[in-house]
């Protein structure tokens, strides 16, 4: 018996010890009648009944995105996702102020009647992490229409996970980013020192619509809900007031995206796992995939697969970056999920450890987004723990992500560009040029500034080995709460040598 198969049935008796205990009990009736217990019991049903038969098809499917609690669920996922407003203008607190049960009862019947058609995106740009002048385009759908999207993510999710392959790792539930580099690690520590890079050119945009419909079809038979697919595919989108036809793609921004996107990609899992499995594990985040392989005749006929399913499932690989990349002694490294993979010697133990720490890409975006908070001139009137609090925000989500890893260098020159831009930032608010200026004293009732503790240095009029307190020592950073990624370093595992 598959292992998540045994987790899931050791958490569906606890659930059902919980709700035996709870039966006969207020608590316990407020628990069946809660929407969230219904829609979460329609989920298990689903996932159940697609795990049982892996070639089962499922019909009404429609009706169940359309109920009353699916569909309060769904909002409720959007609403707490804080996104922007569509081409309509209307946000999430216009849709409260009108009245959420008024405009849930409004999409339903829209979808009940057949009435339902969805609006144009919102076209948007957003600069893509370490990238200086690269956007990425991202399609905005309206309220309304995100609240469909989710619901019937909801209701098919379900059903293809329980078809997805332990190779994909994103946009599922319980898998995470995390664990695909973990995956890695323990494959290159066993042996794999081929690793084909695999980069797709626009691959959310370039999915082929009537090849992603008959793949949920092999799944879904209800025709309504394969008609609601085609309708978000062809909605459209207005870019800067212009609206364009689209025809392939789905909109990298709308609720059901990253599921139809693994659906496309689990044609890529299947195939490898029938056609070329023999060759090297298959490791895929959503459009991001990596082949580690042992040798480099298996890494090249890694590739050529690659190469003919790519086409055959009309995706455009990227002639530069899709390449082998030989991990031998360290010879070379790559990029995956925002870290840098590399095998590195050890100096204490014999052998070659598989590391990973934040790649340059990585490091030039929380540079630019410290620098972005610290170095403007207008943010000089604002209190310094103001902005410390929201540099702590950024520092806290990037080192939470980051920290699993072989970081602490890459995180210790972070920590020392933190207080270079915080020393610069207060001696601009002070009126001070430099880093390293000492407190003021007051002669003569006038300010003179005094010497500088900077090891070597002695300014003209001193005498030799005074010394004044600094004002930017440790102490002084300290006193700020500034974050420190330094020291936060984890591990899931235990690292594995390899020879």
């Amino acid at each position: 018996m598959h292992r998540r198969d045994r987790t899931t049935r050791r958490e569906e008796r606890a659930r059902t010890s919980v709700t035996r205990e709870l039966q006969g009990t207020d608590e316990g009736m407020a628990q069946a009648n809660s929407p969230t217990d219904k829609v979460r019991a329609l989920q298990r049903a689903l996932y159940v009944a697609a795990k049982r038969n892996g070639r089962r098809k499922f019909h009404a499917l429609y009706d169940r995105i359309a109920r009353p609690d699916v569909l309060l669920r769904a909002w409720e996922q959007v609403n707490s996702n804080k996104g922007a407003a569509g081409i309509d203008g209307e946000t999430l607190q216009a849709v409260e102020a009108y009245g959420v049960e008024r405009m849930l009862a409004e999409v339903r019947e829209l979808l009940v009647t057949g009435r339902y058609r969805p609006r144009a995106t919102r076209r948007v740009y957003i600069p893509k992490p370490g990238r200086p002048g690269e956007r990425r385009p991202l399609s905005i759908p309206v309220v309304r229409d995100r609240v469909v999207q989710t619901a019937a993510k909801l209701v098919l999710e379900p059903i293809f996970e329980a078809d997805f392959l332990p190779c994909s790792f994103g946009f599922r539930p319980r898998r995470n980013q995390i664990q695909a580099l973990e995956q890695i690690r323990q494959e290159v520590n066993r042996g794999a020192r081929y690793v084909v890079e695999v980069d797709f050119r626009d691959f959310f945009g370039s999915i082929d619509m009537d090849l992603l419909v008959g793949l949920v079809a092999n799944r879904i038979s209800d025709r309504r809900v394969l008609r609601l697919i085609r309708l978000w595919i062809k909605a459209g989108v207005v870019d800067a007031g212009e609206y364009r036809e689209t025809t392939t793609g789905v909109p990298q921004g709308g609720s059901i995206s990253p599921l139809m996107s693994n659906i496309y990609g689990h044609a890529f899992d299947e195939r490898w796992m029938r056609e070329a499995g023999h060759l090297g594990t298959f490791v895929r985040f959503a459009d991001d995939s990596v082949i580690l392989c042992r040798t480099r005749a298996g890494a090249q006929q890694a590739l050529e697969w690659l190469q003919r399913t790519a086409q055959a499932l009309k995706l455009n690989l990227h002639p530069e970056k899709t390449r082998i990349v030989d991990l031998r002694e360290g010879a070379e490294g790559f990029d995956f999920l925002g870290f840098h993979i590399r095998l590195v010697e050890s100096r204490r133990r014999r052998g070659w450890y598989c590391q990973r720490w934040p790649s340059k890409r990585a490091m030039a975006s929380i540079r630019a987004k410290i620098k972005d908070i610290l170095a403007p001139r207008y943010r000089l009137k604002e209190p310094i723990y103001t902005l410390v609090t929201e540099l702590n925000r950024t520092l806290q989500g990037w080192g939470n992500y980051f920290r699993n890893g072989n970081s602490g260098r890459k995180f210790a020159q972070i920590d020392k560009y933190v207080c270079e831009r915080l020393t610069l930032f207060d001696s601009k608010k002070r009126g001070r040029a430099g880093r390293h200026w000492s407190r003021t004293a007051v002669v003569g009732g006038h300010a003179t500034q005094q010497a500088t503790t900077v090891p070597g240095h002695r300014r003209p009029g001193h005498r030799r080995g005074r010394r004044k307190a600094v004002v930017h020592d440790q102490a002084w950073f300290a006193s700020t709460g500034v974050r420190r990624l330094s020291g936060t370093i984890r591990w899931i595992r235990e690292a594995t040598a390899t020879t």
